[in-house]
C-alpha cells in the first residue's frame, strides 16, 4: 500500500491524524464486538450480531458518505455509523441492552436487536427535519436482503429531485445530488430481493452505492453453496456499463487495503453522485473474527487453515501493519492508543448498563417495600414472603422479573381487603401504563397528520350530474392529485403510456411527465421498495401492483419493511406509501384476489382500505395524502365500468378512515360487508323486504383500522343479529370483523341468535361465470343465510325455505 489518491491534498502531518483517527475508529468498534460478545454470553444481552471484520471498508464508506446521503444496510454496520458519528460507545451498548429509553437507545428504543441502525428523519412532533444537513440512514430490518428494494427508492428520490420540475424538495434534497448506499452481505446476494434490486438499479439508472461486503460464508454455508462461480462480481460482468450500453460501474477491492479502500469509494461516490450510475463494490477477503452471531461458533465448520487465514487477514491488524511500515505511526503508540480505546469502552459498556438499571432497581426497591407491607395484613404472608424474596435477591431483575412476582403475589390476596393490597394493584397498573406504551406505540403515526385524523368530505354534485364510468372519476381525481401535489408520482406495471390496465390514469402520464406518471418491469417487490424509500425522502409516491392476487409477491417488503417503519423506530421514521391495487370478483384463480386474511394479519401497520365504489376510492386517496399513514387500496375490479354520478369536488372529496358507513337502515338483522361484494349484500337487503325482512347495511370501507366509532355495535343493539359476508377464505376477514364486534365492541351482549359469517369457499376462485357462483357467496346465498336466521327465530311467519 502506497499513498491515498482522495488525501493527496493534505500535509503528511494531517494525513497521519485523519489515518489514526480512522484507526481509533476501528479499534473502538472491534473492541464494541468482542465486549458485547461477552455481555451476551453472561446472560446480560438476548443475542449479538456484530461487525467485527468489516471496520476497514466502512471507513472509507464513510469518508465518500456525504451529509443528504441515505444508508440501507444490513446488521454489521456499526463501524460505519461510528464513523460519521451517529452512534456512540453507550448507544451501542444501550441496543445491546434493549434500553427502552430512545434518547439512550436512538435506533429503535429496544424494540431491535443490535446492529440495526437508523437516524431521526422527524422531530419530537412528527414534522421533517432538514435531511440535506443530516448523514441519513434507513432503518434497519433482520431479514437478509430486504434492506434491498428500500434501496432502489432512496436512489430514485435524487432522479426525482434532479429531474422534475417545481417539486419541493427544500428539507429533502439539493439537485438530487445524494447518493443511496447499501450494504449486504455476500451470501444475503442469493436472495431473489437483491438480483431484482440490481436489474432495476440498471434500468432506471439512478443513484445507488452497493457494498458487498464478502467473507465467504453465509453463517456455516461457504459462498461455494452460494453463488456460481463463488463470485457476485463475476457473475454480474453483464451489468457492467460500456460506452455503448448503461449498466453498472462494478469495481472490486480487498477488504483489508486501507488505501485501495478509500480510492474506490472516492471514485464510486463521485461517478453515483454526478452521473446518476448505480455502481457496486465487490469487498473482498473479509472476514468475521467472531463468527456470525453468538448463537454459534465458527470454529464449528471452518477449517484450521481457514481460522488462520482469517487472522493473518484481519483488517484491523491489517490496516495496524500498514500504519507502522507507512511511518505514520509505531508499534507503541498504536499499543497505548488500544489500551486507552478498551479502557473507554470497558467504561461506556458499564455506564450504558447502569442507566439501563436504575430506572429498574428503583421500582424494585418499591416493588419489595409494599410486598413487605402486604406480608402482615394477608393471611397468605408466607406465601408473599417468598415472592418478596425472590425479588428482593435479585441483583440485575428484568421488569418481567418484577412484575410476574407481583402480580402473583396480587392472586395470595384474592377476598382481602386492604391498603396495602390495594397499593400492590395500583403498582402493577402503574408498571404495566408506563412500560406497555413503551413496547407498543408508533404502530401508527400519532401525530395531527393520522390518517384517521383528516376530516371527511362528502362529494357532492351538480343538479344534473352525469352518469360516467368509475374509472372516469378516478382518472379526473388524479389529474386533480397530480396537480395539486407536485412530489406525487405513480408507477407500476402499464401504469404509464396505457394508463393502467383499466385506464385509471389515462393521458396523465402525457400531461405531468414519464417520472411522475411511470411505467416499471414485472417486479412487485421493487415496486413497493421504490415507494418506501420515496416516501422516507419526503416524497408522495403511488405504487400500483397491477392485481391484489400479485401482491403476494411483495408482501415481505410490506410486513417486514413498511408496516414496521414507524414502530421500529419509535415515530422518527416515516414512510406514508399509497399502495393502489385491485381485487375481488373477476375471473378465476389469479384475478379474484380476495385474499384479505393473509394482508390483515402481515400488515399492522398499514391501512387497509376496500372501497365499494370509484368514488370512495377517490376520497381515500386524498385523505392519504394528507395523512402520515402508508395504505393499500383495493379497488373493485369489476367496478370500472360501472356507471357512478360524478361529483364536481373530485380532488377535495375525502373518505374518512376507520370509520363504517350504513347504506341501508334495517331493524331485523345487521349485515356487513365490503367491497364488491356490499353491492350484493345490498342489491339483496332490497330482495328481502319482500318477504318482510329489513335487513340494515354496514358498508366496512376500511379493514384497518376498523370501526372505529363502533357503529356497527349500535346497529347490533337495534337489530340483535349479526351476519357477515366476505369473499375471503373461510375464517379469514370474516374471523377478523367478527373479533373486532364481539371481543372490542362487546355486541355479543346485544345478540339474540348466533352470529353468522358467509364466506367463500376454502378453495381459489375457479375461472368463469359458474366457477364465481359456486366459490364466492351468491346473491342466494346471502338471501337464504338471512331467511334460516329468521326462520329459526320465527318459523311461523318463516317456514323453512328448503
Amino acid at each position: 500500500m502506497q499513498g491515498i489518491p482522495g488525501l493527496k491534498n493534505i500535509s503528511f502531518e494531517d494525513f497521519k491524524t485523519e489515518v489514526i483517527s480512522d484507526y481509533k475508529i476501528a479499534v473502538r468498534s472491534r473492541e464494541c464486538s468482542l465486549l458485547g460478545r461477552r455481555e451476551v454470553l453472561t446472560g446480560k444481552a438476548k443475542f449479538g450480531i456484530f461487525g467485527d471484520g468489516k471496520e476497514i471498508p466502512q471507513l472509507a464508506m464513510a469518508k465518500a458518505f456525504k451529509k443528504g446521503d441515505w444508508r440501507s444496510g444490513y446488521y454489521r454496520d456499526q463501524t460505519f455509523m461510528m464513523a460519521i458519528g451517529e452512534l456512540t460507545v453507550e448507544q451501542f451498548f444501550a441496543g445491546l441492552y434493549a434500553n427502552t429509553d430512545i434518547k439512550q437507545e436512538p435506533m429503535s428504543a429496544g424494540r431491535q436487536m443490535g446492529g440495526h441502525f437508523v437516524t431521526h428523519s422527524l422531530d419530537d412532533n412528527g414534522n421533517w427535519k432538514d435531511l440535506t444537513k443530516q448523514y441519513n440512514s434507513s432503518a434497519d430490518i433482520s431479514c437478509t436482503a430486504g434492506q434491498m428494494p428500500r434501496l432502489l427508492g432512496l436512489a430514485q428520490a435524487s432522479k426525482i429531485f434532479r429531474e422534475v420540475e417545481n417539486i419541493k424538495s427544500s428539507n429533502f434534497s439539493v439537485n438530487g445530488n445524494e447518493v443511496a448506499w447499501g450494504t449486504i452481505g455476500n451470501a444475503s446476494t442469493s436472495e431473489g430481493l437483491f438480483f431484482e434490486t440490481i436489474n432495476a438499479a440498471g434500468v432506471l439508472q439512478v443513484p445507488i452505492v452497493m457494498n458487498v461486503w464478502d467473507d465467504e460464508y453465509g453463517i456455516s454455508v461457504h459462498a461455494k453453496h452460494q453463488t456460481t462461480k463463488e463470485n457476485i462480481s463475476e457473475i454480474l460482468k453483464g451489468f457492467q456499463r460500456d460506452s455503448e450500453n448503461k449498466g453498472f460501474e462494478i469495481l472490486r477491492v480487498k477488504g483489508w487495503d486501507y488505501a485501495n479502500l478509500v480510492e474506490t469509494y472516492q471514485e464510486a461516490g463521485d461517478i453515483a453522485r454526478n452521473e446518476h450510475v448505480p455502481v457496486l463494490i465487490h469487498v473482498m477477503e473479509l472476514t468475521q473474527p467472531q463468527g456470525h452471531s453468538t448463537s454459534g461458533s465458527h470454529e464449528r465448520y471452518k477449517s484450521s487453515e481457514r481460522l488462520e487465514w482469517e487472522r493473518q487477514r484481519d483488517c484491523n491488524l491489517k490496516m495496524r501493519e500498514w500504519m507502522i511500515e507507512s511511518g505514520i505511526s509505531t508499534n507503541e503508540e498504536l499499543v497505548e492508543i488500544e489500551r486507552i480505546i478498551k479502557r473507554e469502552v470497558r467504561e461506556a459498556k458499564k455506564n450504558a448498563w447502569n442507566t439501563f438499571l436504575r430506572p429498574i432497581l428503583k421500582d424494585k426497591t418499591e416493588l419489595v417495600a409494599i410486598l413487605t407491607q402486604l406480608i402482615g395484613k394477608s393471611a397468605n404472608g408466607v406465601f408473599i414472603s417468598k415472592l418478596k424474596d425472590n425479588v428482593a435477591t435479585v441483583d440485575e431483575p428484568t421488569r418481567k422479573d418484577l412484575l410476574s412476582n407481583a402480580r402473583k403475589a396480587l392472586r395470595y390476596t384474592i377476598g382481602e381487603t386492604s391498603n396495602e393490597k390495594q397499593k400492590l394493584a395500583q403498582w402493577i397498573d402503574r408498571i404495566f401504563e408506563t412500560t406497555q406504551l413503551r413496547f407498543s406505540s408508533h404502530l401508527y403515526s400519532e401525530t395531527g397528520h393520522s390518517n384517521t385524523r383528516i376530516k371527511e368530505v362528502k362529494p357532492t354534485f351538480n343538479e344534473n350530474a352525469q352518469l360516467v364510468d368509475g374509472r372516469i372519476i378516478l382518472r379526473d381525481n388524479f389529474d386533480a392529485i397530480f396537480s395539486n401535489y407536485p412530489e406525487a408520482l405513480v408507477f407500476g406495471e402499464d401504469t404509464g403510456t396505457i394508463g393502467d390496465v383499466n385506464q385509471g390514469l389515462e393521458g396523465l402520464q402525457a400531461k405531468y411527465g414519464e417520472h411522475r406518471v411511470a411505467d416499471t418491469g414485472i417486479r412487485e417487490a421493487t415496486i413497493i421498495g421504490q415507494g418506501i424509500g420515496m416516501a422516507l425522502r419526503g416524497l408522495r409516491p403511488i405504487a400500483e401492483i397491477q392485481y391484489l392476487d400479485y401482491i403476494l409477491y411483495a408482501i415481505q417488503t410490506i410486513s417486514d419493511d413498511l408496516a414496521t417503519t414507524h414502530y421500529r423506530t419509535k415515530g422518527k421514521q416515516k414512510a406514508p406509501l399509497i399502495i393502489r391495487t385491485r381485487g375481488h370478483r373477476l375471473e378465476g384463480i389469479w384475478h379474484s384476489g380476495s385474499q384479505m386474511g393473509g394482508i390483515l394479519n402481515l400488515a399492522r401497520g398499514v391501512n387497509l382500505l376496500v372501497p365499494r365504489s370509484m368514488t370512495k376510492a377517490a376520497g381515500f386517496y386524498n385523505t392519504l395524502l394528507q395523512g402520515d399513514d402508508p395504505a393499500i387500496v383495493v379497488e373493485c375490479l369489476n367496478g370500472y365500468r360501472l356507471k357512478e354520478k360524478m361529483p364536481n369536488n373530485l380532488g377535495d372529496l375525502k373518505t374518512p378512515i376507520g370509520v363504517v358507513e350504513t347504506i341501508k337502515q334495517g331493524n331485523d338483522i345487521t349485515l356487513v360487508s365490503y367491497g364488491s361484494t356490499l353491492r350484493i349484500v345490498y342489491q339483496t337487503a332490497k330482495e328481502l323486504l319482500s318477504l318482510g325482512i329489513d335487513a340494515e347495511v354496514i358498508d366496512v370501507q376500511s379493514l384497518l383500522p376498523f370501526d372505529l366509532n363502533h357503529d356497527i355495535v349500535k346497529s347490533i343493539e337495534k337489530t340483535n343479529r349479526l351476519m357477515i359476508i366476505d369473499e375471503d377464505v373461510p375464517g379469514g376477514a370474516s374471523a377478523y370483523i367478527l373479533d373486532e364486534i364481539l371481543n372490542k365492541q362487546k355486541a355479543f351482549q346485544y345478540l339474540d341468535s348466533e352470529p353468522k359469517t358467509i364466506t367463500a369457499k376454502a378453495h381459489r376462485p375457479a375461472y368463469g361465470d359458474d366457477g364465481d357462483y359456486f366459490s364466492k357467496p351468491s346473491a342466494e346465498d346471502i338471501f337464504e343465510a338471512v331467511y334460516e336466521v329468521m326462520y329459526e327465530l320465527n318459523p311461523t311467519d318463516f317456514p323453512k325455505l328448503r
